[in-house]
Order: structure tokens, then sequence, then C-alpha cells
């Protein structure tokens, strides 16, 4: 069965066996609770298979106490603040967002308190199982450590994301108060325990052990399998500089990596397909959160993309949420041998691409028509182009306000036509997405592994890493197709054509490609390290756009100050109204500690980040 990580059910009932004590005193009110599982049960490969789902099941963000931006896809917090895209909406919707976005963070902000928390809920789950398999003796060795390395994998991730996010957070273990504090869901696991050590080799440590003790081959292909834990310990090992070592083990997953279903991991061929419901845990699929449609429990879909549909129309109906920047448009622009503009002339006026900002749907647009990078409309929606199997972007009418977000919208993850039976009913849109989220996928792990071996001055291999990323681009099967020849008339009253052109009714020639698609491969070898450098990082942008990685990546590399300012100005002179004013400033490398959290724990147990 391919969806598995769906119920919440089995772990919320544990806290009927450490805490569930009645307090009345009246016997005939000290009833058993209902459908209450025993310890016993847990105890079992059944029980703690079933807390497990549990651990995976929080990875979407949307816990209960952790609301909508909690999650892996990082759209907000990697994505946003990293220049791929803006808040998009308007101003008034989720004002929290909008201190973010422009970097104006602070301690009290509700976004800030969600993440932290989010992640702090994956680890106590997680730390419940480890808690309890050295008490679960009827179950094999084998099965024991099997579980104990999945959760271990869980664990790590969810204090890799803390770790980048705030940098200096609490280590809290299954050893760590247990079970006496678990009741206490504001201060479960955390009470006491400082954040004044580095927990990276704390991370490092469990990706490790994962890697050591996960098989291969699992019996659902959603489980973290040996290659996972590999690919997220070569990006662990990568953040904190350690290129030699990430790179050994990069090597390895790239030489022997493989999905958890079998599959010998591979760029799948079709860059346009890749994103689609029929092609999830694909060979390129090295860890995804599970989505599902058509459940019981709308918790279980990838709810995370939501609110980044077209607005007021299908698909989506809501919200406008993370419109792509015109710096992430104009990035894809190639020039005459099809290669990307590496020294940023992509965002002079002669080069930067046309958009329709400012012109309503009916008022004529002709789309651009200098070359891009096929990618461009495969990432973004984009007007007059076709958008997936729902006909061609309509520009103005799908964005809540021009003037405030700008003209695109996110394409990657936004649902098909095609794809509406798998949705989950949410009542407030048509549907919840049943399409998984990649969190690591092989195109990311190639790209790492490039950036290691232009760190430790392998330069060819390198270029062939990258090479491999812009030949799967390069596909003619994966370029969108359907360019406008002409537009169909507007009706009377009656429903009979005028002479007027209906400009929100394009004629579309599918046999021809929608946009003047142009991309190469780096035919020579790069001169120096730093041209090296550049291309990779470069790629990683294009390649990765919207994914959650962009605002991480600037951080480690230690150029996010320059870049973003660069981003801000830019952006600023588009939509005045979203980013004038707004500036980066080096302590918005990491989030500031939530003030909720400092004032819960008390006695100065948590150190604010500096300059917070």
């Amino acid at each position: 069965m391919k969806k598995i990580f769906k119920n919440k059910i089995i772990y919320l009932s544990i806290a009927a066996i450490f805490f569930g004590a009645v307090a009345c005193k009246d016997s005939f009110l000290e009833q058993p609770v209902t459908g209450q599982i025993t310890e016993e049960q847990l105890l079992t490969q059944k029980g703690l298979d079933g807390l497990l789902i549990g651990v995976y099941s929080v990875m979407n963000g949307r816990d209960a106490s952790a609301a909508w931006h909690a999650g892996a896809s990082n759209w907000m917090w990697g994505s946003i603040r990293g220049g791929d895209a803006n808040k998009g909406t308007n101003s008034g919707d989720f004002s929290s967002m909008n201190p973010v976005e422009r970097f104006e963070t602070d301690p009290n902000n509700t976004e800030v308190l969600g993440k932290w928390r989010g992640c702090y809920e994956g680890i106590a789950r997680a730390n419940q199982i480890l808690y309890m398999i050295p008490k679960a003796t009827d179950v094999s060795e084998s099965v024991l450590k099997r579980i104990a390395a999945e959760t271990r994998f869980l664990r790590g991730h969810y204090y890799f994301e803390l770790k980048k996010s705030f940098n200096m957070v609490p280590w809290v273990d299954e050893t760590t108060n247990y079970p006496s504090e678990l009741a206490d869901k504001e201060i479960a696991d955390k009470k006491s325990i400082p954040n004044n050590t580095d927990i990276w080799p704390n991370i490092q440590a469990d990706f490790q052990f994962a890697f050591d003790n996960l098989p291969e081959a699992q019996s659902q292909v959603g489980r973290a399998n040996k290659w996972a834990a590999g690919a997220y310990l070569g990006k662990c090992l990568l953040f904190q500089k350690k290129y030699g070592e990430a790179k050994t083990i990069f090597d390895q997953v790239i030489a022997n990596g493989q999905t958890s279903d079998g599959k010998k991991y591979a760029l799948y061929p079709n860059f346009n397909q890749l994103f689609r419901f029929a092609n999830e845990n694909s060979a390129e699929s090295v860890f995804a959160y599970q989505a599902t449609g058509k459940a019981q429990n709308v918790n279980n879909s990838n709810q995370d993309m939501a609110m980044n549909y077209p607005y007021n129309v299908l698909p989506g109906n809501c919200c406008g949420f993370f419109a792509p920047s015109f710096e992430l448009a104009s990035s894809y622009r190639t020039d005459a041998s099809g290669l990307p503009l590496l020294d940023g002339s992509y965002r002079l006026p002669a080069n930067e691409l046309k958009t329709d900002q400012g012109i309503k749907s009916e008022e004529l647009f002709n789309p651009d028509a200098a070359s891009v990078d096929p990618r461009l409309d495969i990432t973004i929606g984009r007007r007059g182009i076709p958008f997936l199997d729902w006909g061609a972007h309509a520009g103005y009418s799908w964005i809540r306000d021009q003037t405030y977000a700008g003209p695109f919208t996110p394409k990657k993850y936004t649902y098909a036509k095609s794809e509406t039976s798998t949705l989950d009913g949410s009542g407030w849109t048509p549907g919840y997405l049943a399409v998984n989220f990649m969190i690591i996928r092989y195109a990311d792990v190639l790209l790492m592994a490039a950036e290691c071996e232009v760190e430790v001055g392998s330069l060819e291999k390198a270029r062939e890493y990258v090479n491999m990323i812009r030949e799967r681009a390069q596909n003619p099967a994966s370029f969108v197709k359907g360019k406008i020849t002409g537009y169909n008339k507007k009706k009377d009253a009656n429903g009979n054509p005028t002479s007027e052109d209906d400009y929100k009714s394009p004629i579309l020639d599918f046999t021809q490609n929608a946009g003047t698609y142009k991309i190469s491969l780096y035919t020579t070898p790069f001169d120096n390290q730093d041209e090296a450098r550049e291309a990779v990082r470069f790629e990683r942008k294009l390649e990765l756009a919207l994914e959650g990685h962009r605002f991480y990546d600037l951080v480690r590399w230690g150029i996010a100050e320059e870049t973003l300012n660069t981003y801000l100005e830019y952006e600023s002179e588009k939509i005045p109204s979203h980013f004038l004013g707004a500036a980066f400033a080096p302590k918005h490398e990491i989030l500031p500690i939530p003030q909720r959290e400092i004032d819960l724990h008390g006695n100065n147990t948590l150190k604010q980040n500096t300059g917070f």
C-alpha cells in the first residue's frame, strides 16, 4: 500500500496511558475510556509502528498546535525569505506573514512560534517511541533496530529544521524528563533544557545511526530507508561545511542509492511531469511527505499548499499566496547560447522577463518572445501560457491584488484539472492536494554533490552533475505546449460573437512550444573555482525554485545580505507597496526564539538570538 502515514489516533491516545488517572473520586464516574489503548498494546510491533506513523504525520506541519507554516515544504521560510516569491494575496490576509518577508520578524510573531512548536511536536513523538523501545521485550531485535533507526531519522529531520531556522535550540531526547512532564504540552520535554549547546553533532549522530541501521528496502515506499538517511546525512555535513565528508556520503548515494521499493535513484526524464500525482514516489523521490486524497481526515493531505493556488478561479479558488517574484522569473532568461545570465544582467530592462504588470485581462498582452529556460513555465504560471491542463493563465484576473503580489502564480505543486478526483474536500476550497511533497529529490542530491566537488577542487565532476540536471531540462517532451495564435471574439448579450477580441479567451496551438525555450549544457570546463561555484549555485536556484531551499542556501553560502538586499531593491521597483523600505540585516539569517517559549521556561533558561 503506497499511502501509509495517515493516522494520528494511536499517537493521540498515548496521553491516556501516562496521564489518564481520573481526578474525580465518585466511583460511578470512574469508567474506562472507550477505545483506550494499553501500554502493553503499544509495546508490540504493531503498536510501535502505529506510534511511528504519528511521527511521520506531522511532517506537513498541520498538527493543531502548529498552524499553517510549520511543515517541511518551507514555502514561507525558505522560498519567500529567499526571494523566490513574495507572500502574495493582499496586505491584510495572514498579516503575520508580512514582517517575515520584509525581514522585520520579532519574537512575538505567531508564524515563528508555529514553526518551533511544529518541529518539537515531531520530536516529542519520536522521543516517546525511543523511550518505549527498551520496554518492548516481545519484539525482535531486528524490528526494534529498524524502528529505532526510522525514528531517529525523523527526529534528525525535525531537529535539522530547527537548527537551520533558529540555530541554538534545546536538545531533548528520550532520556529527558520522561514521563513526568509530558502532560504539559506547552513545555513537554523542554523545561529547564537550555539552548547553549550546538546540536549539529546530535543531528549528525541521528542520521548516521539511521544510515547504518535502516534497510535499503522497506515494506512501504513512503518509509525512510538507508539511502534517504544517507542523503540527509550528506546534507547535514554540507551545512556544516564538511565538504570532503559530505562528498564521500553523496558518492555512495549516487552510486548505490535506491528508493524504499527498489528503484535506482535517477532523474525523472520529464521535468514537466515530475510533480504530478501519477508520478509521485518516482526514482527521483529520495524522501517525501506522503499525502493522500479522499481520506477520512483532511490532515493527511498536502494541505500545506492549499493557500497557494490562483485566486478566485479553479484550481483552488483561493487564495493567491506564494506569488513568484520578478527576480525569480527573470532569472530564467538565457543568453544566445542557452546559458543563464550568471552576472545578474537578467535584471536589466533589456533582459528582464516581460510581464503583464498593470495590464488587465481584458487588455491585449503579448507574451515575452525572448529565449528562456524551459523550466520557467513548469515552475511559474504567467499570462498567456497554459497552466497545466486548466487553459491559458489569465493574468490579472487570477491574482487577488496584482499591485501587491505581482503577475505570477506558483505551478509546481498546483493540482491539474485531471487530478481533481484525488483531492480531499476541505469545506473552504475545492480540495486539498494529494501529491506528495519531495523534501529531498535526486536533483537536489546531485547539486549538493556538485557543490562538494567544487569545494574540494573537482570542477569537472561538478560540471558533469550540473549538466545532468540541464540535460533533463533540455528534453523537448517536457516543454510546455500551447502558443497563442489569436483570440476568440467577445459575445454580446445574446451569446453571439462580436467583432471585438476577447483577451480572456486565447486560441492556443498545442503543436507549438508556449515560449521560446533555449537551454544548453556547459560545454567547456569551468575556468576556476569561483566560476564553478556560481554555476552550481545558480543551477540550484533554477532547478529547486519554490521548493523551500533558497534562503537556507544563501545563508550557508554567506551571501544572504548582499543577495537579498539586491533582490529587495529590484522587487521594490516593481511592487513598491509590498517591499518599499524593506531591508535584510544579518540578524535575520536565523529566526528569533519565540518569546512565549522563553517566558514559559523561565529563569533565563532559553537565551534569545542576538539582535532580537
